[in-house]
């Protein structure tokens, strides 16, 4: 389902956010591509004027203040769902990942934490509470997914592994592609890892459904950002898309026969 109305099971992928320099001209764009709305909550020591994107009133991301500009390409921050963010704050260090955020309230809507992988990905952990994360995914204008793109798979995978208990699967659709599927404890697929030797770091890449990838990706040149050129693969038409900020992400179309 598309509807997202309480937590989801531990270590799926349940919120993602992203800091920008500019709020206005970062709402502008997102605007334009995925016909997102947009809160900004009053600025608070908690909540710093985080805004958040709305998809039919539904949230469905955040967007906050960045400190300075980073000259480096940025990426979506992914969040992994627990129910105890302490406890898994602390098995990120066991397993050898660092912590660059001890575990945090927001208010009344999660507890938080942020780390960095043993290969340098950041991502974030969320204890919902009222806020549960993204409330809309896996249709236009959503999360569909968030595969790790690195030059060190094998301590990437050994590291999520004993985080989160996945297991690990081989992907025959692409031959000759070192991609690997993480699934839960229950056999749900929650993402993926790419090694690829010619990667310049290591990050959590976020892809969003759209309903025209195509279109999209004009829109994106349009309001200011960049795209590659759409793409077909196994699981859809595909697209790299640039904000005007330097942060990369994917979008991609499926086919009718994959779409839930």
């Amino acid at each position: 389902m598309s509807l997202v109305d309480s937590n989801q099971p531990d270590s799926t992928p349940t919120w993602i956010d992203l800091d920008v320099p500019d709020l206005d001209r970062a709402t502008d764009f997102y605007r334009a591509l995925f016909g997102w709305d947009f809160h900004t909550a009053a600025p608070t020591a908690e909540t710093g004027g985080y805004t958040t994107c709305l998809l039919r009133g539904r949230a469905v991301a955040g967007l906050g203040p960045a400190s300075e500009p980073d000259p480096a390409p940025g990426f979506w921050r992914v969040y992994f769902a627990t129910q105890d963010c302490d406890a898994t704050a602390k098995r990120v260090v066991d397993a050898g990942g660092t912590l660059t955020q001890a575990p945090v309230d927001i208010a009344d809507r999660g507890r938080m934490a942020l780390a960095l992988d043993p290969v340098g990905a950041p991502f974030g952990l969320w204890q919902g509470r009222t806020h549960p994360g993204c409330r809309i995914v896996n249709e236009p204008g959503s999360l569909i997914r968030n595969d790790l793109n690195t030059p060190h798979p094998g301590p990437a995978r050994d590291f999520y592994t004993a985080l989160f208990g996945f297991t690990l699967d081989g992907n025959e659709d692409l031959p000759g592609f070192d991609f690997t599927f993480l699934r839960r404890p229950d056999g749900h697929e929650i993402g993926g890892i790419f090694g690829d030797p010619t990667a310049a770091v290591s990050a959590w890449q976020t892809t969003f459904e759209v309903a025209d990838t195509d279109a999209v990706a004009e829109r994106a040149v349009a309001a200011g950002g960049a795209a590659g050129e759409p793409t077909d693969f196994p699981y859809g038409r595909y697209a790299e898309i640039t904000d005007p900020f330097g942060t990369t992400f994917s979008v991609i179309t499926r086919p009718p026969s994959q779409r839930e």
